[in-house]
């Protein structure tokens, strides 16, 4: 799954375009890298984002097509 999708899905992010401009401008890194929004989300990785001041990093549990909302956050796991 891309990234920009997986962080929508996990709703890490709200929206896919907000997810994608996030990827572009380089506050997203996977396992210590930028990554573009097409990245492909593997289990296992760790997803490093940047909002202002606060960083949020979290490792990826499971990658599927469609949660409810309730289930998200079982997609990944707090570092």
């Amino acid at each position: 799954m891309r990234l920009d999708k997986y962080l929508k899905v996990s709703r890490l992010i709200k929206r896919r375009t907000v997810a994608n401009e996030a990827c572009d401008h380089g506050l997203v890194e996977v396992n210590g890298k930028a990554a573009r929004a097409s990245y492909e989300v593997k289990v296992g990785d760790q997803i490093t984002m940047r909002f202002g001041a606060r960083t949020v990093t979290v490792e990826v549990l499971s990658v599927q097509e469609t949660v409810r909302q309730a289930d998200a956050g079982a997609l990944y796991r707090e570092i």
